[in-house]
Parts: C-alpha cells; sequence; structure tokens
C-alpha cells in the first residue's frame, strides 16, 4: 500500500529538555522521535528518484529507502538497510553535521525544512538497540589479519567493514575504554557513553578484538604489527588528539587548559560524578577561547559543572561561528554568553608571594581586544582585525583553550618513511594508502580535526582499499 506524503513545510520538532534543568545535569538533551513523530517524519520524504541526499553522505547511506521503510512501520528493516553502509548509525544519527551533509541536499528543504534525516536515523538506532537482542552472525573468516590503529570513528568504521568482510581484524587503542573521540572528546549529554558501548559491543560481536592501553609507537610500532605480529595491513586512525595553543602571556598559568584535557577529564574519567577519583576545575567564572563544536561542548560542560558565568570567546562574528548552528542555539537557550568579535592577548595572574610566579600562579582575569572583520583570508571568510585601544578586561577564574588539534607526532616518530605535513597530518591518497606499502590512514590523523561522518568515510575507503591490496597480494 503506498505511503501518503505528509506535505507540512518544517519537521516534526525534537523533544528535548527545558533548558534550565537540562544546563544542571548530563542526561542527554534531546529525547529521540516517538514512533509516530518518526513515521509522521518519514512520510515528509519525496522519495527523490536522483536520490540527492544521499550524495551529501560520506557513506553513502540509502537515505530514502531506509526512511520508507519507517514510513511503513518496519523499523527493523529500515536498520538494515542503513547498515549496509554505517558501522555506527546510533551515533550519526546524534552528532553528524547533517544540516551541511545529507539534509543540505534534500529537495523538500528548497522551499522548506528537509526532512529530519539524522532524527529518523538515530530513531531507527536507538529502536533496534532496544527491540533486537540477537547478536550479530559472524562472518565467515578469510584468513587475513589486518591492524586497526585507534578505535574512533574511522577505526571503529574500517575495522567493521573488514570485519564483515571475514578479516581477523585487532584494534589498538591508547586509552582504557575503546571509543576515541566519541568517549573522550564529546559530552555525555550529546552523546551517552552506553550508546558507544553499544556499537562497540556489536563489533566485537562480528569478532573485532580491542586491545586497550596499547600506544602503538611506543608499546608496539607498526614495523612490528607488520613484521612480527603478522598483520597484512594496517590502518591509522589515530585522530587528531595535539591541542594548540595561543602562544600569549601566562596561558601556562593554572586554570588554564586545553579543551581536550578538559573535556577528557568529563567524559572519559567522570570528573562531573561525585564518585569520580579524577579531579576537575570547578569555577565560578569561565571563558571558552573557540567557536567550534568543541568550544561548545566545553562551554556547556562547564556550565553544568556549575559555573554562574560562561563566555564564549571568538575573534570573528556570531555569522562565522563554526560550530554547529543546533549547537550553538542549544548554548545559547542554556544561558553561554557569546562574546563575539574579541581575541585574548593576556592571561592575568593573583599576586603572590611565590618565588616562582608568575609561572605557577592561579589565572584570575583575561585581558582581550576587540575585533572587526576585514578583507578576507586564504579560507576565505573576512580576517579579524585589532581595533587599537580597544583593550579590555574579563574577570575569570578558568580558561578554556578550544582552537583545534593536531596529530600526535608519536607514530611520525617510530615510523620511518611515514610521510606528514606540516601540523603532523599524515599524507594518505584518495584510497588511504600512506607513504608505506600496506599501511593506510583515514579520519583526522589525515586531515586534522574534522567530523565523525568524514573519518567514518575515510575508513570504509581504506576498508576497501586494504580488502582489494590483501587479495591482489594473495592471487
Amino acid at each position: 500500500m503506498p505511503v501518503k506524503f505528509n506535505m507540512n513545510p518544517k519537521k516534526n520538532p525534537m523533544p528535548s529538555q527545558d533548558p534550565n534543568v537540562r544546563n544542571k545535569n548530563f542526561l542527554e538533551v534531546t529525547l529521540g522521535y516517538t514512533e509516530e513523530m518518526a513515521v509522521d517524519e518519514a512520510k515528509r520524504c519525496l522519495n527523490c528518484k536522483n536520490k540527492p541526499c544521499v550524495s551529501g553522505c560520506p557513506v553513502n547511506i540509502h537515505i530514502p529507502e531506509f526512511i520508507q521503510k519507517v514510513a511503513e512501520g518496519d523499523y527493523e528493516g529500515a536498520y538494515q538497510i542503513i547498515s549496509l553502509s554505517s558501522s555506527l548509525p546510533a551515533v550519526c544519527g546524534r552528532v553528524c553535521p547533517q544540516e551541511t551533509q545529507c539534509e543540505g541536499k534534500c529537495t523538500r528543504g528548497i522551499k522548506g525544512e528537509p526532512v529530519g534525516i539524522g532524527r529518523l536515523e538515530r530513531f531507527v538506532a536507538d529502536w533496534h538497540n532496544s527491540h533486537c537482542t540477537t547478536a550479530p552472525e559472524k562472518p565467515q573468516p578469510n584468513g587475513h589479519k589486518v591492524a586497526i590503529v585507534g578505535s574512533g570513528p574511522a577505526g571503529l568504521t574500517c575495522a567493521g567493514d573488514l570485519a564483515k568482510m571475514g578479516y581477523d581484524v585487532t584494534i589498538f587503542e591508547a586509552l582504557h575504554l575503546a571509543g576515541g573521540v566519541l568517549v573522550y572528546g564529546i559530552p555525555e549529554f550529546r552523546l551517552p557513553k552506553a550508546i558507544v558501548q553499544k556499537e562497540v559491543d556489536n563489533l566485537k560481536a562480528l569478532g573485532v578484538k580491542v586491545e586497550t592501553n596499547m600506544v602503538i609507537g611506543r608499546v608496539l610500532t607498526i614495523e612490528e604489527l607488520k613484521d612480527e605480529y603478522g598483520f597484512e595491513a594496517v590502518f591509522i586512525g589515530s585522530g587528531a588528539g595535539l591541542p594548540r595553543f595561543m602562544n600569549i602571556p601566562g596561558e601556562n598559568l593554572k586554570g588554564v587548559f586545553s579543551a581536550n584535557e578538559f573535556l577528557t577529564r568529563s567524559n572519559l574519567m567522570k570528573a562531573y560524578r561525585d564518585d569520580s577519583t579524577t579531579p576537575i576545575w570547578h569555577a565560578k567564572n569561565v571563558a571558552v577561547v573557540g567557536g567550534g563544536n568543541v568550544a561548545m561542548d566545553a562551554a556547556r560542560t562547564a556550565k553544568r559543572l556549575g559555573a554562574e558565568n560562561v563566555y564564549i570567546v571568538y575573534r570573528r562574528g556570531m555569522e562565522e561561528l563554526p560550530a554547529r548552528k543546533e549547537e550553538v542555539e542549544h548554548a545559547e537557550e542554556e544561558g553561554i554568553i557569546f562574546k563575539t568579535l574579541c581575541n585574548p592577548v593576556e592571561i592575568t595572574a593573583a599576586p603572590t608571594d611565590n618565588p616562582r610566579d608568575p609561572e605557577y600562579g592561579t589565572a584570575v582575569g583575561m585581558k582581550c581586544i576587540r575585533m572587526e572583520l576585514g578583507e578576507p583570508d586564504a579560507s576565505g571568510r573576512r580576517r579579524p582585525v585589532p581595533i587599537p585601544g580597544s583593550e579590555f578586561e574579563m574577570d575569570v577564574d578558568c580558561i578554556i583553550m578550544s582552537l583545534g588539534t593536531s596529530p600526535n607526532p608519536l607514530l611520525k616518530k617510530t615510523t620511518p618513511g611515514l610521510e606528514t605535513k606540516k601540523w603532523g597530518e599524515i599524507i594518505a591518497d584518495e584510497n588511504g594508502l600512506t607513504s608505506i606499502e600496506g599501511v593506510y590512514a583515514g579520519g583526522d590523523a589525515v586531515t586534522g580535526a574534522a567530523t565523525v561522518i568524514l573519518a567514518m568515510g575515510a575508513g570504509k575507503t581504506a576498508a576497501a582499499s586494504i580488502d582489494k591490496y590483501i587479495q591482489s597480494k594473495n592471487a
């Protein structure tokens, strides 16, 4: 029976916690669609013949087909369609920037709002996880071994795709818990860690082995994985976890953190809980320097930790914020204060008798200068230019630097012949192949900090390339 289209120009709203309640807890902000909402939203899809939404998805999910299943009430069928392309649907449905990808190409978006593709993907994945207790069937082994360095979205995707082809896959993770940036970077209120663990467990059910506390480049080298442990190929998906700083006076004071450290303490080490053994800075006035998704995560986390005033300090304007629109809106609703068109120039410390200060003093303020937008720079965005004589002081006792990250240089130093770029990004071709035969790379380790779905796309591409490489060697 044909599905009757829903021609409402607007998406079904996403239920969520009240802003003044959620900014005091770490429970998930958005609550997800009910079955009724999901079916109604799915009926907004026109099932276009040319499927423009698919072209906007880095992993090419069969979007109209899975949405059609939702409209028919066949949620498990929808999940199976998504699973043909994606190993992490519950994650992607929550954190992917759909507005600039699949939904950005949606035909319904021309004269109204696009179909809520991400919300439907989340609904389908959550429905499957709560209703399906049958473990996925293990593929027939093909007798070949592949090592994955890093268990973030690129590594998990590559591992999942290879496992489905029958490969004996082992993931080597530096931290004590698998998930990479999904567990140490993205807060619980945006991505519950039980969701990530469920996705990891699904991969383990396919036969993927996960070795934690394994710093490749220190415990074992890439060469040892290949030569001594018999892995026929290696995929490097080690991410970009090395934070950048401004190198301004006072940046080494106590109370100044990288967003990586601040979020890792909260997300991975659960420092926000009363029973946590990992301390975290509970400040009254917090400034987060930066305007991306990580900055929003850090600011909203600080608010939940009890800060009275949390500021986003960004050198461009609101229109230029690189964070997702939804994340900016959620931050504003939760009381985060945006101080745009200004930039820090110095962090100040309290007077002290300690002869080692100011190196080990405690931050009590931040001097900023106001900015204006000049001519476009190399990125195409208008360059922020300081306004002489416009300096002002901010009364803050915690500063979180969210200025981007670079790959850790350890692998470069311990892997002869591995070519990298200026900031340490591994050089890989369109298939993920690095300068070393049999060694592939993808995700943030190659691109620098980017999105979860782009990392997944790189992992998917590398898996196909690794399969082709190994099969050709053994033909």
